[in-house]
């Protein structure tokens, strides 16, 4: 007997037409949820970092409270309490917990960065963090459908609408994802998106009252099946323990899937916020799907547990599926990224058509299997399913099955087997899994008494026989699929979107040479050699990011030489991010520093790419295997230089050390998570971490960008180092990229002195220098006068072409949705026009001979003049 009050039941058909409501309520709840996830997530990187242990912190964190929901609840709150109430308290909690993370992070940040320390006590201090902020709401969410689950009986038909529920519950999160990723941070900032998934929690919990107001205290029969406990007696329990081991294989090969493959198809789409978005929501589509799917065939299937069995076994084939097509079929689509011309303009690319083909490409490639990941949830329900059971303790066990072997998935693949094995055996792990599961459910049919036969009769020898041939065959199948899983092309780790534009014909003499590639914890990357001109590439996540091309170099150099040169005796150095280790060597030739420090986030590149660049970067990193801190023996006499394998932004949160100079290695903002290193608050860190008269520098690109986003980017710099500068790394005067340069006052320096040329010129003259120079001609710089007409403007002449541009700040990080439109646009010689027709020549920031500043005013074609007095004397003589 129930211990729910006694109360009218309704009518079938009355019932019915309340279950939609219910659904509806599980889309709200969807999209406000994942709009939380993304949000959360964002705030906390900048907090506790962007590794992929970071990212495997947050993502158990928060997939673990949703576990411990769905299984306290049952355990917590009795069948007496209304299930609508109930729920509508967790969805108006959840708003309330969402408001206190967003106005709480700031406080939150100030605990955690006063402990972080290296090493495993930071891992621990990271998921303290995450619980705090992530358990308690994520808790609740956990918790919801278990609560509106007890609406329902543990008949086929309410089984039917638990899986719909869930289905719901995917669809609001695939609009809650593009809501959040296209629009809401696109347009506004992390606090109006929070006020939209609050607001959306205190509706539905609204609307779930109203409809407990309209329903009666014991309303068992809202599945319209009608059967009562003198019609139905109560089937005995029988052991669900195989069904819960398949639906958590099932949940690890799905979120396995979901790193694999979101790590692929980023490189095939570019690796920008909005294909993030793209290659998440058509995961969450098929879901969607196949849990509707799956919930149909649950209500009229005789055998839940040969049904789920077989959805796995297809659910094996669909993931070879998808493998192959990442592999084989999609990379070599006839898709030029640059075509996509918007109407009635001559040259502006409209992104917007990208996207659509990018959608397409997601769905042709992974589309079946998420179907059947999805169908598996209500198929598990339905197999684990009998009558007059709790249906809170039974969809809460599911989900926490389900949702444990997700979070193993994530982290198993992304921490081990990815950058041990590789995506190649990562997938093959991921078919071996669905097809465990498929066994898990299949193989107890082979046995004579097993429990669903008593009840149709024993089959004979030859059924059994039958079985066990079909079973064999379709085992060796899947096997000979997983054998044969392709690795993806080297081509597209190296060049990604573009590909389809640098794939070699056999025997082609010009064809690029590989000469590594490798899949790292965090990123995939390759170096590479082109003909006939012999320069070496190194590729990071489908992209260029350096190369030894003279633009390249020089670019690379400057960031170095422009601070280095400008101070009398720097000592200490601070580079975020190795790549090919230009930058961080050029400081090597300098007699004053004395300590190098390199931020990583990805061990792959110091240890294996980067020595392929070793005679332009001096060999800087070649040893740091075999000893880091290491000291390094240069002509310029002894240094010391550190590698720390973490985000350059969470390094400088939780160190203490301040530099002479802090730089970075060219890394472009339309990258997702690279955004966090162009805003305001990281320019501040960089700021507070310079020692006196210290200095930084950031590259600026000018292609794959817009106008807007050049704009952003110098305005977000220029108003933290309101005296800050351009220095342009044009070809014959045509824009391609440059770097900003700011600086901080001297100690004790009432006046503020000029750049004095000639004196920078006698430091290059001396013996000590001579690696210096030697380093400088490399790239085409033959003085110190040379180096210095790459000046491209202040802020002070750019103030009024910036006027309109927003500054990029952590609660938005408007940043990397501009750039992400402007990823395949190459419109370097028009933004780089617009800021060199403001440039003006500054009459105070230069001294030395009459004869050197002319040269220096005929070069930067001065206009009208301006003081900049105030800008100039940043630099000591």
């Amino acid at each position: 007997m129930s211990d729910t009050p006694s109360s009218p039941v309704l009518s079938s058909s009355d019932s019915r037409r309340y279950l939609p409501w219910m659904l509806l309520l599980f889309v709200g709840s969807g999209c406000a949820a994942l709009i939380y996830e993304i949000v959360w997530f964002q705030m906390l990187q900048l907090v506790i970092g962007s590794t992929a242990v970071s990212l495997g912190v947050l993502l158990g964190t928060f997939m673990g409270g949703m576990c411990l929901g769905s299984l306290l609840l049952s355990r917590v709150l009795s069948m007496r309490h209304r299930p609508l109430r109930v729920y509508a308290g967790l969805e108006f909690c959840i708003g309330i917990i969402g408001l206190a993370v967003l106005f709480g992070m700031p406080l939150l940040e100030h605990v955690y960065l006063a402990g972080a320390k290296p090493g495993m006590f930071s891992i621990l201090l990271r998921g303290l963090v995450s619980a705090v902020c992530l358990v308690p709401p994520t808790l609740l969410m956990g918790a919801t459908l278990p609560a509106i689950s007890r609406r329902l009986e543990t008949t086929p038909m309410g089984v039917s609408w638990l899986g719909f529920f869930y289905g719901g519950n995917i669809a609001g999160a695939v609009f809650g994802c593009l809501l959040a990723g296209f629009y809401l941070l696109r347009v506004h900032d992390m606090a109006v998106t929070t006020y939209v998934a609050v607001a959306i929690n205190f509706s539905i919990a609204i609307l779930a009252l109203g409809l407990d107001s309209q329903l009666p205290v014991d309303e068992r029969d809202a599945d319209g099946s009608a059967e009562t406990e003198t019609k139905e007696p109560a089937v005995p329990a029988t052991d669900h323990t195989l069904i819960y081991w398949a639906i958590a294989l099932s949940g690890m090969s799905a979120l396995g899937a979901e790193v694999v493959w979101t790590r692929l198809l980023s490189l095939l789409l570019g690796g920008t916020v909005y294909a993030f978005s793209i290659i998440l929501a058509v995961f969450l589509i098929g879901l969607g799907l196949g849990s509707s799917i799956g919930s149909f065939c649950a209500r009229g299937a005789k055998s839940p547990r040969l049904v789920l069995g077989c959805c796995q076994l297809f659910l094996a084939v669909a993931i070879a599926w998808s493998a192959y097509m990442i592999a084989d079929s999609v990379p070599y689509w006839p898709v030029d990224v640059g075509l996509s011309i918007a109407p009635n303009t001559d040259s502006t690319i409209q992104p917007w058509y990208n996207f659509q083909i990018d959608l397409l490409r997601c769905l042709w490639a992974v589309l079946p299997p998420t179907l059947f990941w999805g169908a598996s949830f209500p198929l598990a329900l339905a197999a684990a399913a009998t009558r007059k059971q709790d249906p809170g303790k039974l969809v809460g066990g599911i989900y926490a099955a389900n949702t444990v072997g997700a979070i193993l998935g994530s982290l198993v693949f992304s921490l081990v087997v990815i950058p041990h094995f590789g995506t190649q055996v990562a997938e093959r792990w991921l078919i071996g899994l669905a097809l465990a599961a498929a066994l898990l459910m299949l193989l107890p049919r082979l046995l004579p008494d097993h429990d669903e036969d008593k009840t149709a009769g024993k089959p004979d020898r030859l059924a059994l026989a039958a079985r066990a041939v079909l079973l064999v065959c379709a085992v060796a199948f899947i096997s000979f699929l997983a054998i044969h899983v392709d690795k993806i092309p080297d081509t597209a780790i190296a060049y990604g979107r573009t590909m389809v534009k640098n794939v070699m014909s056999p025997g082609d003499v010009n064809a690029t040479t590989f000469l590594y590639v490798g899949e790292g914890m965090n990123s995939s990357v390759a170096v590479t050699q082109t003909h006939p001109d012999n320069a070496l590439n190194f590729h990071v996540s489908g992209k260029v990011e350096a190369s030894t091309l003279p633009a390249d170099m020089r670019l690379q150099r400057m960031l170095g030489h422009i601070p280095a040169l400008l101070q009398k005796a720097p000592k200490s150095v601070l580079i975020v991010g190795c790549g090919a280790g230009v930058t961080a060597g050029t400081f090597t030739q300098y007699p004053s520093i004395q300590r190098i420090v390199i931020c990583e986030i990805e061990p792959l590149i110091p240890q294996k790419v980067t020595p392929y660049f070793g005679p332009q970067n001096y060999h800087i990193v070649d040893d740091i295997m075999k000893e880091n801190p290491i000291t390094l023996h240069t002509a310029a006499g002894d240094k010391q230089l550190e590698v720390i394998y973490d985000d350059g932004r969470h390094f400088m949160l939780t160190t203490k050390e301040k530099f002479d100079i802090i730089t970075s290695d060219p890394i472009h903002p339309w990258v997702k998570g690279s955004a966090v290193l162009y805003t305001a608050e990281y320019f501040q860190l960089c700021k507070d971490h310079l020692n006196p008269g210290g200095m930084v520098t950031q590259w600026i690109p000018f292609y794959e960008s817009t106008k807007e986003t050049v704009h952003s980017e110098l305005k977000t710099f220029f108003s933290v180092f309101p005296d800050g500068t351009l220095w342009s790394n044009d070809q014959g005067g045509d824009g391609y990229d440059a770097l900003v340069l700011g600086m901080t006052k001297p100690d004790g320096d009432a006046g503020l002195a000029p750049i004095n040329v000639d004196q920078i010129q006698d430091r290059l003259d001396s013996k000590a220098y001579v690696p210096v120079v030697n380093s400088l001609a490399d790239v085409g710089f033959n003085s110190g006068l040379d180096l210095l007409k790459t000046y491209g403007g202040s802020a002070a002449d750019m103030e009024k072409l910036l006027l309109d541009a927003p500054v990029n700040r952590d609660r938005d990080l408007r940043l990397q949705y501009l750039a992400g439109f402007g990823s395949n646009l190459y419109l370097e010689r028009q933004i780089y026009s617009e800021i060199k027709d403001e440039r003006t020549y500054p009459i105070d920031f230069f001294a030395g001979s009459p004869q050197n500043l002319e040269e220096l005013h005929a070069v930067l074609k001065a206009a009208p003049k301006i003081n900049l007095g105030s800008l100039g004397g940043l630099l000591g003589q």
